[in-house]
C-alpha cells in the first residue's frame, strides 16, 4: 500500500512539474497559489474553481465563435470584451498558455484583423481543451492518491 501511494505521489509531482513554465508551460505560479487555498475543509476547492473556469471558457469561446460568424458584420469590441474576460479568468487559475493566446487575440480584435481573430479563436479552443484534459488527469491522480490512503503532495510550479 505504501509503495503504491509513494508511486502515485511521485507521478503526481512529475506530472504537475511537467505542466509548469519550465516544461510545457500550461500553468504558472498562480495555479500553485490556488492550490494553497485548498485544505481538508475544502478538498475539492481547486477542482471546483477550475471546473467553473472551464464552463466560463466554453461559454466565452461559443460567444466569440458566434460573433466571428457574422461575416462582414463582426462586432470586434464584443469579441474583444469576451477575450478580455477569458484572459482574466485564465490568469486567475494560472492557465498560462490560454492567457498568452488571449493577449495576441485581443491585439487582433483591436486591429479588427478578422483572419487573426479566427486563428486565435481556434488556438484558444485547442489550448483550453488540452489544458482541460491535463488537469482532469491531474485531478484523477489526486483521487487515486487519496483512495490509496495517501496525502496530496504540495508541488510548487
Amino acid at each position: 500500500m505504501d509503495t503504491l501511494v509513494a508511486q502515485l505521489q511521485r507521478q503526481f509531482r512529475d506530472y504537475t512539474i511537467s505542466l509548469s513554465p519550465g516544461f510545457f508551460g500550461f500553468l504558472d505560479d498562480q495555479f500553485t497559489e490556488l492550490k494553497k487555498l485548498q485544505d481538508e475543509c475544502s478538498p475539492d476547492f481547486v477542482a471546483e474553481v477550475v471546473s467553473l473556469f472551464f464552463e466560463d471558457c466554453e461559454k466565452l469561446i461559443g460567444n466569440m465563435a458566434r460573433a466571428l460568424d457574422q461575416t462582414g458584420n463582426v462586432d470586434f469590441s464584443l469579441v474583444g470584451s469576451s477575450v478580455h474576460q477569458l484572459k482574466g479568468s485564465s490568469s486567475s487559475v494560472g492557465a498560462k498558455r490560454v492567457k498568452g493566446l488571449c493577449v495576441t487575440f485581443k491585439e487582433c480584435c483591436d486591429s479588427q484583423n478578422f483572419e487573426g481573430c479566427v486563428r486565435c479563436l481556434q488556438q484558444v479552443d485547442i489550448e483550453y481543451k488540452s489544458l482541460k484534459a491535463k488537469l482532469q488527469d491531474l485531478f484523477n491522480l489526486e483521487q487515486q492518491i487519496v483512495q490509496a490512503g495517501g496525502r496530496i503532495p504540495q508541488v510548487d510550479i
